[in-house]
């Protein structure tokens, strides 16, 4: 089954597998691409590939139960997320999986108010140390806004802040809504920039404990408050929302309360800003490895799953922009700066959860390079001239706070 599987995916470059039994198989694709060469240790492995390979993947790297002989796991999960493209498994096993996991996504994404912060906590909770050792110095958990390729991580995760900023129209009079406020480095940046006054909200203790010491730090104390709560939980009016790398763990059978709660918190002169992860090949399911590793309860939508929902509930759509490989740009980052902090990342944790980090940071790179991954930032109103006629505004402001 495994043979069949193999011989039916590879059509660009090639693998060669050494069975658990010694012997070596090369499959070979007709057009170029990565060489790759893995080896299978032991027959139980070879079995769950043939079943499930989106989940046995993944653990079997974790494990040791399969390695890469040349190159590394970067190279092997390109190579096969090149050839399985925008999530189109063709192999009956595979499409029968996904259409499973499809059908059951809304109970896989159930995400009441207690369910959520634990989710939330089994990423987000971790050692603290873990995010200062690969991510930007402002500790911005999303997806960067690069000028060029060669830009650095701090210049373009900086570029991000001020692109959201300038589009939220901000002034010192605006009282701000941030929903999934992180580290609280957005709310800091725009309370700092423009003097309005900020909320944040997050469900992570440990992010909200480094967001507390920011802001009594920061030059902009009073303008600034973070809490500890659900979205859900709160009632006061804003004239401006934002939402950054937090939509993805709403749940699908969540966001028409979501987006019910950006209007009714929205003031009427409003404007609200959600920047999301999203899909650009229509409704599907998480990776399961993904799922139970590493976002559980997560899921990134289409717009055609989130545009519907927004028109239901009365809120105009006032611009939406597609980052489509500033993301994968952001992971290597990530994950040159998790493999150059290799060593002590180990003595935090284990070997298992620095393959285990290594797989879901090269994973996710070669989903926004190849997998049909992009990034969404939808702008949104209660009225249809609380923003100005054309995009200028962006840009100018931008060129202004560069």
């Amino acid at each position: 089954m495994l043979k069949l599987l193999l011989k039916h995916l590879i059509k660009k470059g090639s693998l060669t597998v050494i069975h658990s039994n010694g012997i070596k198989k090369l499959y070979q694709g007709l057009e170029p691409g990565p060489e790759v060469t893995v080896k299978i240790h032991n027959k139980r492995t070879e079995r769950l590939l043939s079943f499930n390979p989106s989940l046995t993947l993944g653990e079997s790297f974790m494990e040791g139960g399969i390695t890469v002989e040349n190159g590394d796991i970067y190279d092997f999960l390109e190579l096969c997320v090149m050839n399985i493209g925008w999530g189109q498994q063709e192999h009956w096993v595979q499409k029968f999986l996904a259409k499973s996991r499809k059908w059951t996504r809304r109970i896989a994404q159930h995400n009441p108010i207690s369910k959520s912060k634990s989710n939330v906590a089994h990423h987000y909770d971790l050692s603290d140390t873990l995010y200062d050792l690969f991510l930007d110095k402002d500790r911005q958990y999303s997806c960067a806004y690069y000028m060029n390729e060669n830009e650095s991580l701090e210049n373009a995760q900086n570029n991000k802040k001020r692109h959201i900023t300038a589009k939220l129209l901000l002034d010192k009079k605006h009282k701000v809504l941030d929903i999934g406020s992180g580290w609280g480095g957005l709310g800091l940046y725009m309370a700092e920039k423009t003097g309005a006054k900020v909320t944040g909200i997050t469900l992570s203790e440990e992010q909200l404990k480094v967001s507390k010491r920011r802001a009594q730090e920061s030059s902009a104390s009073e303008k600034i408050n973070f809490k500890l709560q659900d979205y859900r939980n709160e009632n006061d009016l804003f004239d401006r929302i934002v939402s950054v790398g937090m939509f993805e763990h709403v749940g699908v059978g969540y966001y028409k309360s979501f987006f019910e709660k950006i209007r009714d918190l929205l003031k009427e002169d409003g404007v609200a800003l959600i920047h999301t992860i999203g899909r650009a090949d229509g409704p599907g399911s998480t990776n399961p490895w993904l799922a139970k590793y590493i976002f559980p309860g997560g899921y990134t939508p289409s717009l055609s799953e989130v545009v519907p929902i927004i028109e239901k509930v009365g809120l105009y759509i006032t611009d939406i922009e597609i980052l489509r490989l500033h993301y994968a740009s952001t992971l290597r980052a990530w994950r040159r700066n998790f493999n150059n902090n290799r060593i002590k990342i180990k003595e935090l944790y284990d070997e298992r959860f620095c393959r285990m980090w290594d797989f879901y940071l090269a994973g996710c790179e070669n989903a926004f390079r190849y997998g049909g991954q992009l990034n969404f930032q939808i702008q949104l109103a209660k009225k249809q001239d609380s923003v100005p006629l054309t995009r200028d505004y962006i840009v100018e402001w931008e060129q202004k706070n560069s």
